[in-house]
């Protein structure tokens, strides 16, 4: 409970008094009302409809899913369309590896339609056709983001070696497959981590928990 002192209040109401007998009432409820509210503490209720949390957390959990390699050829150039400068990458094969799932990359259908944005940042949209070892079909799609230096992505169109702390390269892949044994991967959250290299590209994928 917060107290208030009240004593200045109290000198102040009695030389008031004194001064003019007339606001005695007035000044008489004013002096109760204080008193009331330095005896009390409101408190305010919670917001309707704002839901109490049972969970803070402050960093994300994660476990490796696969590390997954991809060659690609050379870069088809559609040039400047209406949404940006196009540049298409196809796959011409590649492997992932994981505890629980690996296989190899199949060329058919995958490829990266890559947008080069008005700021410098390239912005990934690809498909995939994953094959595992067993034989099952999985299809990754993800989007993502590469930003570096002008002086970075120069060299790394220029298919040089470019080490990972030089670039940011982030995406988000999501799964689809109809097989029973591998469902599970059609109900994750996942995040990978590139670094290209002068052919190709490399990924670190993690399954978000």
């Amino acid at each position: 409970m917060r107290k208030i002192n009240t004593g200045p209040l109290l000198e102040r109401s009695r030389f008031v008094l004194r001064q003019n007998r007339l606001l005695a009432p007035l000044v008489g409820i004013a002096l109760a009302a204080c008193v009331v509210l330095a005896q009390t503490t409101t408190q305010v209720p919670a917001a309707p409809g704002v839901p109490t949390r049972s969970l803070k957390m402050t960093t994300l959990k994660s476990r490796h899913l696969f590390t997954i390699t991809m060659k690609l050829p050379p870069t088809l150039e559609l040039g400047d369309t209406p949404v940006g400068k196009r540049r298409v990458f196809t796959v011409s094969g590649g492997q992932f590896t994981g505890e629980r799932v690996r296989g190899e990359v199949l060329p058919q259908a995958s490829s990266d339609l890559l947008l080069v944005r008005a700021d410098g940042s390239s912005q990934q949209d690809v498909r995939l056709i994953l094959q595992t070892d067993d034989g099952a079909l999985i299809l990754m799609t993800y989007r993502g983001i590469r930003h570096a230096s002008a002086e970075v992505n120069a060299r790394i169109a220029r298919g040089e070696q470019v080490a990972v702390s030089d670039y940011y390269l982030r995406t988000a892949p999501f799964f689809e497959t109809s097989s029973p044994k591998y469902g599970w991967v059609n109900k994750i959250v996942s995040i990978g981590i590139g670094e290209r290299q002068p052919d190709g590209v490399t990924y670190e994928v993690f399954e978000i928990l």
